[in-house]
Formats: structure tokens, sequence, C-alpha cells
């Protein structure tokens, strides 16, 4: 029964990973001019030191949507974050969006890669700011070869250059 367990882990564990992501940009109408391309792991950045994710700039409402297949891990609302979604997608990364005006899914709800989460908003830290989403990708497989002289280097073998998706 043990053995029957791990290989199904295992075959789960690979599936996941093997499955392709088709990432897309998340703010509804954005095109690159609307972020910053050299904003992720940007340094210094607040209170989180450095930078992991992308602000994507918008109007306040602009429908944001799933970047990718995946399930909704988490709904609701953090201190510097203010209201996220937070999806798990293929090859076993977690989406963070933030700053959200409103969320329009709820956990464990599967989502499309173009499934409407929420809308373009200012809460947490970016109150009193410019309406934009923030969106960051982390890997749950650590990439070791990553980790380079930068602030905070080692924790660049968890998140990805979310530029890079779309």
């Amino acid at each position: 029964m043990k053995k029957k367990r791990g290989i199904l882990l295992l075959t789960l564990f690979i599936v996941g990973y093997l499955t392709p992501d088709g990432a897309h940009m998340p703010v509804d109408g954005a095109t690159s001019s609307d972020y910053h391309p050299d904003s992720f792991w940007y340094y210094p950045w607040g209170k989180s030191v450095t930078h992991k994710g992308v602000d994507i700039f918008a109007k306040a409402g602009t429908v944001v949507e799933s970047c990718t297949r995946g399930i909704v891990l988490y709904t609701g609302t953090l201190e510097s974050g203010g209201k996220v979604v937070i999806v798990l997608g293929p090859k076993w990364r977690i989406h963070y969006y933030a700053h959200l005006d409103s969320i329009e899914t709820s956990p464990l709800t599967l989502v499309g890669s173009s499934t409407s989460i929420g809308t373009v908003g200012s809460t947490g830290n970016a109150r009193g700011k410019s309406p934009h989403l923030h969106y960051s990708v982390f890997s749950l497989m650590p990439r070791p070869w990553k980790i380079d002289g930068e602030k905070q280097r080692w924790k660049k073998m968890f998140f990805l250059d979310p530029i890079g998706q779309f």
C-alpha cells in the first residue's frame, strides 16, 4: 500500500511539473508599457527589502484574470498585500495577485487561464498609490543555480521573474 501511495504521489508530482502553464498578462488590456521591465528583484524596496514581483498599472476596477490554470488556495486580506488571491498552478508554482480592489473567486475553486479573479486596486501597502496589480510567481521547486550576490540572494531560487511569462 505504501509503495502504491508513493508511486501515486511521484506521478502527481511529475504530471504537475510537466504540465505547461500557458501564462499570459493578468491585467485585462495591459501591455508592456504598463509595468517597468526592471522592477523584478529591484532593491531597495521598503519592508520587503527586494521587490519580488512586478507591478502592473491600470485603472481601479480593471479585470484581473488568472494567468494560468490552477486551484485557488487563498483569498482574503494580508497586511502588505491588501486584498489578495493565491493560485497553485502548473509546475508547482504559486501565483500571487495583490492590492486587489475586489476578489471574484474563492478558495478551492478551479480557475482557467482567463478566469476573472478580481479587479485592480490599491489595497494594503499600496493604499494612496496609483492602482496596480502586484504579481509574483513563487516556485515550490527550488532552483539553486539562481542564487547570486544580490540582496536576499538565496530567495532568488524560489521567485521567478513574472515578466518572462508573458
